[in-house]
């Protein structure tokens, strides 16, 4: 019998559907299977404090991001402006080319 992740007795319980592809799906009871609970219990342990980590965050304004967001944040921030033909002209026109 597996221990119900952060609900006590008194709290109420409310359903939640999602609908995955087979292969999320697995990688859920491939995890579960691991801890040896629930796909539900995993759900709720590993989503639910995930959830709360982000929303702590939010109230901080500070941003979490995995490894491939940050990675994909840096290559935004090193990769070079392009500019539209309105600010090209507006450059032409500060450098006195036209």
């Amino acid at each position: 019998m597996t221990k119900r992740a952060n609900l006590t007795s008194t709290q109420k319980v409310s359903p939640l559907m999602v609908r995955l592809d087979s292969e999320s799906k697995q990688a859920l009871t491939d995890a579960a299977e691991l801890r040896r609970i629930s796909v539900s219990d995993y759900v709720r342990t590993v989503t639910v404090a995930q959830a709360r980590r982000e929303v702590a965050s939010a109230r901080q304004q500070t941003v979490l991001l995995s490894p491939d967001e940050q990675l994909a944040f840096w290559l935004a921030l090193q990769a070079p402006a392009k500019l539209t033909p309105a600010q090209k002209r507006l450059g032409a026109i500060m450098r006195g080319a036209q």
